[in-house]
């Protein structure tokens, strides 16, 4: 693999762990600032809003500028962002922080996923995007946990200034790494926005928002149910939430090779599996070895949508493929909200810690009739060309290899 692939796993580490930290820092935040901790909780808000308006935004106004250019203007835009963030004199500053530090998070991954697959050739692509997404992956791992010790001990502001750092750096090995890639003659706004009208990519994204929104249903109530539902103390909640983020990283690293294979059915099986954890969660986190394989399991599966998911709209983009790729990342956002929502609706209407499970796992189903349907309708669209076109026995041969590739 190339080593730019390192610069983007890099970057993909920095803004997975500014985005997820937040979520233990927020007693420290609120106790600081003289706020609540759900007030506090807005901070989370104002990242998401940041990375669902920032994603096809930036992603537009950038589209005639070079990729490696642009991946440096946006990671200069999340360094800043963070910075800001940590010298915020009060709470509205630092929710304004937050937003600027999360507009760039769409558009750096959804261009970063396209000069991923420039760089290896064909067969190989959704490796390289998957190995982009290690670095997200790793952050729970070792990112999050490490920058949660760190605000408690130092303070929040130590965090997200240790985070600015790890975005220069970020710029210094993308500057150094990253090859130059000319932005196409033909491409520009007009070109991308009739990409992301195409049915089949407004269908994945779809497929995104309520698929994934199964994974963010569980995952954002995780902390609680360690406590609540599993049976384990407050010191073990830094443990969970790392076997989660390990979860993900083998979710990542099978996820590459799967969906190099055959992306529809690596998505079909991805989301069926997530399905089938969430369904046993909440009778699995009884015993308490169960519960920490259903972590891992949950984080895994969950993880390994993302990489045919991003995929599938790059390819069905076609020449145009960076503000779909990009808008993804917002599909993912709306998820992330959208899951924490319905999560957090069945536990005040008093279903229980583990309810948010089965309503993920109706989301994920909703999700996974989407991804069907839009397969369907894609055989059907191809199979009706052939028939225009007169391709005959050949055209179905190359329609059956297109369906597993």
């Amino acid at each position: 693999m190339p080593l730019a692939l390192l610069a983007l796993a890099i970057s993909a580490f920095g803004i997975g762990t500014t985005e997820f930290v937040m979520m233990g820092l927020l007693p420290d935040v609120a106790d600081d600032l003289g706020t609540s901790v759900p007030t506090a909780g807005y901070l989370v808000s104002a990242y998401a809003l940041g990375v669902v308006l920032g994603a096809p935004l930036l992603t537009a106004v950038g589209s005639r500028v070079p990729r490696k250019r642009m991946l440096l203007l946006l990671m200069a835009l999340f360094t800043v962002g963070n910075l800001a963030s940590a010298f915020a004199p009060g709470f509205g500053w630092l929710v304004a922080g937050r937003f600027l530090a999360g507009l760039p998070h769409g558009a750096f991954f959804g261009v970063g996923a396209v000069v991923a697959a420039r760089l290896v050739g064909e067969g190989r692509q959704a490796r390289a995007v998957a190995t982009m997404f290690l670095g997200l992956t790793v952050a729970n791992i070792v990112g999050v946990p490490a920058a949660t010790l760190l605000g408690q001990h130092l303070g929040w502001r130590a965090t997200f200034l240790v985070v600015g750092v790890i975005g220069l750096c970020s710029m210094v090995a993308l500057a150094r790494l990253v090859p130059h890639i000319p932005v196409d003659a033909q491409q520009g706004l007009g070109r991308e926005l009739r990409a992301l009208g195409d049915r089949q990519v407004l269908l994945g994204l779809l497929t995104a928002v309520l698929g994934f929104a199964g994974v963010f249903a569980v995952y954002s109530y995780l902390s609680a149910m360690t406590t609540e539902a599993m049976g384990f103390g407050e010191s073990s909640v830094t443990l969970v939430l790392a076997l989660f983020g390990i979860g993900m990283t083998l979710g990542a690293l099978a996820a590459g090779p799967l969906t190099d294979r055959a992306l529809r059915p690596t998505l079909y099986g991805s989301l069926t599996a997530l399905a089938v954890v969430l369904v046993v969660f909440p009778f699995a986190v009884q015993v308490k070895w169960a519960a920490l394989v259903m972590v891992v399991l949950l984080g895994g599966v969950g993880f390994m949508t993302t990489t045919p998911l991003q995929m599938l709209v790059m390819k069905k983009a076609k020449d145009a493929p960076t503000l779909a790729s990009a808008s993804n990342h917002s599909a993912f956002n709306l998820a992330n909200a959208g899951g924490a929502w319905l999560g957090g609706a069945a536990i005040a209407a008093g279903w229980g810690w583990t309810s948010p499970a089965l309503v993920g796992a109706v989301l994920t189903v909703a999700g996974l009739a989407v991804a069907v349907t839009a397969g369907v309708l894609d055989r059907g669209g191809r199979g009706e060309s052939r028939v225009v076109a007169g391709a005959g026995t050949r055209g179905a041969r190359e329609e059956s290899h297109a369906d597993v590739a």
